[in-house]
């Protein structure tokens, strides 16, 4: 008999759950801890519960975690999971440890739809959306693997910041999103502040409205293009929604967001998107405009796609024609490399999931799932 995996649930929903059996809603929080604060594997641990509801649960429910395949380790201390997701598909997430903060890079999709040109991740194609127990099922794993390892005494966490940066396009998987959200959010969950939760995407127009609606969070948003004609070739989802529709809805999205600007990513590409030019278009863009921070992100070469690295100098002289116009930049410290752990590198060599032929049709053909702002009843799937 097939179980209820609880990890699918944000704690109102748990909640909603144990109510449709007949439990006490209240049960839910102390189920809810368990599962994410103290990350128990078996409910007979679950000693706060009565015996018969920990047998109860044992029948009817289950708290699934990943099968992890390889665990890799870098030499800057970057630790990188794949995850088996079944029938063929895995999905990667990486710990990045930094002086003030701990980062969780996370998937939301087992491929990619968005054929960026830049992106080994997007070069795979696109299998099939992620569930939120699958999405929290990462975090979960990455939490307490490193809270062991990082011999943290209890109730300590390990992971301070969590990005949705991983494989796929997050905002093309709303609705399992949304409530993995809430859970990381949750202070009976992971605790995390808003500002410490960063959804990135490549510019899913209509679902950056319903985020800041339903679940506003730190928004990044893959921008790699000053103008439409190149960013149409780098990433052809601009072809859908151009450069203006974006850059309206991230003023809209300001209004809702945790932070006071927005961060866009910029994939520093040798002699396509790197000339002192293309950085005053941005500046020309954004100027007065959007508070903005640059992320400048030097790509990692993958076989196949006939592009180069920026060089440093050239990488330099770029961010000054930002900086000089008070705009905040960072160039973005390659992290895990040596473990294909790097930005665009995610499951690179695990498979073609989607045929060429496929995806020569377009992006549009992968659908939005969405729920409610409540989270509980789904609207009709859209598509991009």
């Amino acid at each position: 008999m097939a179980t209820t995996d609880l990890l699918q649930f944000d704690r109102p929903g748990l909640a909603s759950w144990f109510a449709a059996h007949g439990e006490k809603p209240f049960r839910a929080r102390q189920v809810f801890r368990w599962l994410h604060q103290r990350g128990a594997t078996d409910f007979a641990a679950m000693t706060d519960l009565a015996k018969p509801l920990r047998a109860w649960l044992e029948a009817e429910a289950s708290m699934a975690a990943l099968s992890v395949l390889t665990t890799q380790r870098s030499r800057d201390g970057t630790v990188k999971w794949l995850f088996d997701v079944g029938n063929g598909d895995a999905v990667e997430a990486v710990f990045i440890p930094e002086r003030s903060r701990n980062t969780l890079c996370v998937s939301s999709q087992a491929g990619c739809a968005m054929a960026c040109r830049f992106c080994s991740t997007g070069a795979q194609g696109f299998s099939r959306n992620l569930t939120t127990a699958e999405i929290l099922a990462q975090l979960r794993h990455a939490e307490f693997f490193m809270r062991a390892e990082l011999g943290l005494a209890a109730g300590e966490r390990a992971i301070s910041n969590v990005v949705m940066m991983g494989m796929g396009e997050p905002l093309q998987n709303y609705g399992a999103l949304v409530p993995a959200l809430r859970v990381m959010l949750d202070d009976d969950g992971y605790g995390l502040s808003r500002r410490r939760v960063t959804v990135s995407t490549s510019g899913v127009v209509p679902m950056i409205d319903r985020l800041a609606a339903d679940c506003p969070v730190a928004l990044a948003v893959s921008l790699h293009a000053p103008h439409d004609v190149l960013r149409d070739d780098l990433v052809p989802l601009n072809r859908k929604y151009p450069l203006e529709e974006l850059l309206a809805a991230c003023e809209r999205y300001l209004a809702h967001a945790p932070r006071d600007f927005i961060t866009f990513e910029y994939c520093m590409l040798d002699g396509i998107n790197d000339q002192p030019a293309h950085a005053r278009a941005l500046v020309d863009m954004v100027h007065g405009r959007i508070p903005c921070k640059f992320n400048l992100i030097p790509f990692n070469p993958f076989p196949g796609s006939g592009l180069r690295s920026s060089t440093s100098e050239r990488v330099a002289a770029f961010a000054s024609v930002l900086l000089e116009a008070g705009i905040v930049t960072t160039v973005r410290k390659t992290r895990g490399d040596d473990i294909d752990a790097a930005c665009g590198q995610l499951a690179g060599d695990v498979r073609d999931r989607t045929s060429r032929a496929r995806r020569a049709t377009g992006v549009g053909t992968i659908p939005i799932q969405l729920v409610s702002p409540s989270g509980d009843a789904a609207f009709p799937a859209q598509t991009p």
